[in-house]
């Protein structure tokens, strides 16, 4: 396992992060095998837990809890907070009301006292930066909190919340969270900059791209992924953009077994090996899942396996634009682009 400095807070943190999300309801991982998995990454060199409030409503955040209870000081503990819990309309967002109340509730689902990186899961466009940023500078001069970063967020909203941190005296997100991949590399074009440029730590998740680089997806043969599962049209093959990340994933295979590496290796040491990438967060939901993952702990992929890679997906290009979430919430509401 590798350790790098998460942004410029002098925390060492693994290449690799655990993510919770398929613990419980969505991933169907049951608490006995998601202490397993946890005790595993912990014994594999993995020294950062990344979880959400609105995984399960709440589920995960419980069940890494009761994981790590008796391993926290080994733990640099993340989750994230603002988008819904439940049908309560202030249940969601970045509001000084709503973060205060879910960060207790976090806490109180983790059995902790406090969160090494609380982070916002998307921009909210209903509320200031000033508003955001004050609320958690005060929660983390309270204790609660020793950092906290943006996720998901567009570059230029990074920039507006770092200039707002400056201006307004206040603390200042030390993270980004983007989806990073193979097949994904339109954040190399602004998000990484921005936060090379601002010294942010770069915590990527969806590196294996929903599962389209696991080994699982290949040409002729029944997907059987559980995001595939969950979301089919995502993998219908029939589909102009679902058949041509089929076509880049044969040709990746093919990169992949000339280097000796399996695809597993070769998505996670791409990541990783950006300068700007901090760690890849991995969301096994079996021990399985989560060995192929720390095989790929110490991979270092050779200069001509990257030129390879630029030949098939070319740096900044999209393959599945869709599945980013970044887009500003005025191209998907229309009453936000209309008086």
């Amino acid at each position: 396992m590798h350790y790098r400095t998460l942004g410029r807070t002098g925390v060492q943190v693994s290449s690799l992060v655990l993510g919770a999300m398929n613990f419980g309801a969505i991933g169907r991982t049951n608490q006995d095998d998601a202490t397993a998995i946890v005790d595993a990454a912990l014994d594999g060199g993995i020294n950062l837990v990344d979880t959400a409030d609105m995984y399960g409503d709440g589920e995960s955040e419980a069940m890494v809890g009761k994981a790590i209870a008796g391993r926290r000081d080994d733990i640099v503990l993340a989750t994230k907070a603002t988008m819904p819990i439940g049908d309560e309309r202030n249940h969601q967002g970045s509001s000084r009301r709503w973060l205060v109340t879910a960060l207790d509730d976090s806490l109180r689902r983790l059995g902790v006292d406090h969160v090494d990186l609380y982070q916002i899961h998307r921009w909210d466009p209903r509320t200031s930066d000033e508003e955001t940023l004050s609320a958690l500078t005060d929660l983390q001069r309270a204790g609660k909190i020793r950092y906290f970063g943006s996720s998901t967020f567009p570059a230029y909203r990074i920039v507006q919340a770092l200039w707002a941190a400056r201006d307004n005296h206040l603390s200042r997100y030390v993270t980004e969270q983007p989806s990073y991949s193979i097949l994904q590399r339109g954040v190399e074009s602004h998000v990484l900059p921005v936060a090379e440029e601002y010294g942010l730590g770069v915590l990527v998740w969806s590196p294996l791209a929903s599962g389209w680089l696991s080994g699982a997806v290949r040409a002729g043969q029944e997907i059987m992924t559980n995001r595939a599962k969950l979301s089919p049209e995502r993998f219908d093959t029939g589909i102009p953009g679902n058949r041509a990340r089929l076509d880049a994933v044969e040709q990746l295979a093919k990169v992949a077994d000339d280097a000796g590496l399996t695809m597993i290796q070769l998505a996670l040491g791409f990541v990783t090996a950006h300068p700007a990438v901090t760690s890849a967060i991995i969301g096994p939901r079996t021990l399985e899942h989560l060995r192929s993952h720390l095989a790929a702990a110490d991979t270092v992929l050779p200069a001509d396996v990257l030129d390879a890679i630029d030949t098939i997906v070319a740096p900044g290009v999209d393959l599945a634009p869709e599945e980013k979430f970044d887009a500003p919430p005025s191209l998907l509401d229309p009453a936000l682009r209309r008086r």
